[in-house]
């Protein structure tokens, strides 16, 4: 499953007609990063760059021009180099391969720039690259230098990163496919680890089974730190040591997704260790399972971005101030935001090439409008902290969150996780399974 070629040179082409005339895009993929000595992490693209040439290698540059045309500058082919850390494309492979118009060996790279420059009225680039902000202040410099003979330097400097931010925004029918298919791969592999679970178990050994299903079903790695977090350590909103052994009683918080193409998915579920949830756990779990369902709703296209966390909130603190954590009128709980002290993260996200992908939520102040084709999650969750003492004592240490992923249609929302258990009684039902 990829993004055909067309695709990414449509990407360009629309990219290059919101800026000004006279304009050349330069965007940077990244280095290899080193995890100890002589070996390197795996190499993953910046998305950006990813989403606009597909190119997957290190220490790559792209120069985009007016109709979407591409040079490439990538790392040169050596065939001892590629004997110790494996194939590259170089510049032949860039143009049979991704479309490039012309292709560069590396060390080609500043007089590329030169000549791409000179002349341009407009360079646009991430503005938190520091390593690209040099090096194109290097070739302006050159350019002003050489002004006598010729030489003509940009006079205007624009980010890139809101333009194309709004494009990755609303997903085409190859990234929604992919992405259901990363979510359907992260199904898969909660509704392993429900199955699998033991008391005693360590919760590192549960999070194998979710890597096993991942790396099995043909996503190579997680979109993110796995969190398996057991007990009270659910309450620990980016929990991932991972570390701690699974007790009999504890709930589980697995938020976990696959990583496809270089789409994320994001899915978080909370079930019992030993298959049935106690009469708290219960009860504070379908309080955030009605919270889910509350902000479901609200996922349609035209609402504002903000009215399925606010009715999200709503619900979750009704459900405390019914079992005793909140006490007092619902209204000012909210508007005081008291249910922070156990519902301190917002409902959702975008998702797409990160997993907290880009895009705006709020335009010319107002929470932004949603439309067909975003991506998002939905997430309520409750969290109560084992060292609370305003609550009483079988509340505390109870984390839950229920996370699925949603794409925004015309017809209504649909939920590219679909298929896994978040009512009580099918989780208890999937987890009896043998």
């Amino acid at each position: 499953m990829k993004i055909e070629t067309q695709t990414y040179q449509a990407r360009r082409e629309r990219l290059m007609q919101s800026l000004p005339e006279n304009s050349v895009v330069v965007i940077r993929t990244g280095e290899l990063s080193t995890r100890n000595n002589d070996c390197e992490y795996e190499f993953r693209p910046h998305s950006s760059f990813f989403y606009l040439t597909g190119f997957p290698e290190p220490s790559a540059y792209a120069i985009i021009r007016t109709g979407g045309e591409m040079t490439l500058i990538t790392l040169p082919k050596d065939p001892e180099k590629e004997q110790w850390e494996g194939f590259r494309f170089g510049s032949v492979g860039a143009i049979q391969s991704f479309g490039a118009m012309d292709a560069l060996d590396l060390d080609g790279l500043d007089d590329a720039l030169f000549s791409a420059l000179d002349g341009t009225t407009n360079v646009a680039y991430l503005f938190d690259d520091g390593v690209l902000r040099e090096k194109v202040a290097e070739c302006r410099d050159r350019l002003s230098a050489r002004a006598r003979a010729g030489a003509v330097a940009p006079t205007l400097f624009l980010n890139v990163e809101p333009i194309v931010s709004e494009m990755r925004l609303i997903k085409d029918k190859e990234e929604i496919a992919i992405m259901e298919a990363a979510a359907q791969i992260s199904v898969e592999a909660h509704k392993q680890a429900m199955k699998s679970v033991r008391p005693d178990m360590m919760e590192y050994q549960l999070e194998a089974e979710l890597n096993y299903v991942f790396m099995k079903s043909g996503a190579r790695q997680p979109a993110y730190n796995n969190i398996v977090a057991s007990g009270s350590n659910a309450c620990v909103l980016h929990y991932i040591k991972n570390d701690e052994p699974i007790e009999d009683g504890d709930l589980i918080l697995i938020d976990a997704g696959a990583e496809l193409g270089c789409y994320a998915a994001d899915i978080t579920r909370t079930f019992p260790a030993n298959g049935k949830f106690s009469e708290p756990q219960a009860a504070l779990y379908q309080v955030v399972l009605d919270a889910y369902h509350t902000g479901m709703k609200k996922l349609v296209v035209g609402a504002p971005y903000e009215a399925f966390h606010n009715a999200a909130v709503r619900t979750l603190t009704e459900g405390l101030v019914t079992h005793g954590l909140l006490s007092g009128n619902v209204d000012l709980l909210i508007e005081n935001k008291a249910y922070r002290d156990f519902y301190m993260h917002n409902t959702g996200h975008w998702l797409g090439l990160d997993v907290h992908d880009c895009g705006a939520y709020k335009v010319a102040g107002e929470s932004r409008l949603l439309e067909e084709g975003m991506v998002l999650t939905i997430e309520p969750g409750l969290y109560v902290s084992a060292d609370n003492e305003s609550v009483d004592e079988k509340w505390r240490g109870i984390g839950i969150r229920i996370e699925d992923d949603v794409l925004i249609r015309a017809e209504g929302p649909y939920v590219l996780t679909h298929g896994l258990a978040k009512e009580i009684a099918d989780i208890e039902a999937l987890m009896a399974q043998d």
